[in-house]
């Protein structure tokens, strides 16, 4: 996955507690934590799961109900 490019929020601040993306082809987004510096373990979505997490995140499907 060298080629890939990562990116983040250009909200993210440098408090470590990120998240990186990156499109890894024709289907596939990837998900990893910024902490790991490409060493740790990388989440798949598809790209219809991944809009659909980012719709319900928008609408605040997984907000605390706390």
């Amino acid at each position: 996955m060298d080629s890939v490019k990562w990116f983040k929020s250009s909200r993210s601040g440098n408090n470590g507690a990120c998240v990186e993306v990156a499109h890894l082809g024709k289907d596939a987004v990837g998900v990893r934590d910024t902490k790991a510096r490409g060493e740790g373990p990388i989440l798949e979505f598809t790209q219809a799961g991944w809009a659909a997490f980012i719709d319900g995140a928008k609408h605040g499907a997984f907000d605390s109900t706390d």
